[in-house]
């Protein structure tokens, strides 16, 4: 499985990305933003999974989510919004806009093995 974080946290990727290693995922890909994500999704090749941060400079989560949807070379790819944003009407509004999943900050390793599928 390979996977991309996109955090504008550095702590909060290399959290994920020991979490993810303690699952057995080795193909992991890091992102500051969107915009980053955008450039490193289109060099990588195709991802599996994404996890995805609301918040961040430069281009947020919602902006980088609707336009991954809005492109058909990227039409496989799951994406777990991974944030703190909690209110009922922004989990709806991401899952609106294409998130397959959604997971509120701090999660447990099992959690994210959950929501990764991997459970």
């Amino acid at each position: 499985m390979k996977v991309m974080l996109v955090d504008d946290s550095a702590t909060m990727r290399r959290i994920q990305r020991t979490q993810l290693t303690g699952m057995g995922v080795q193909d992991i890909i890091e992102a500051s933003d969107g915009k980053d994500a955008l450039v490193k999704l289109s060099e990588s090749g195709p991802v599996d999974q994404v996890l995805l941060d609301w918040n961040m400079p430069n281009m947020d989560g919602l902006t980088f989510l609707k336009t991954v949807r809005g492109d058909d070379r990227f039409k496989n790819v799951k994406i777990i919004m991974c944030t703190s944003e909690s209110e009922k009407s922004r989990v709806m509004e991401a899952l609106k806009a294409g998130a397959n999943n959604y997971i509120i900050k701090p999660f447990t390793p099992e959690a994210l093995k959950e929501k990764l599928g991997l459970a």
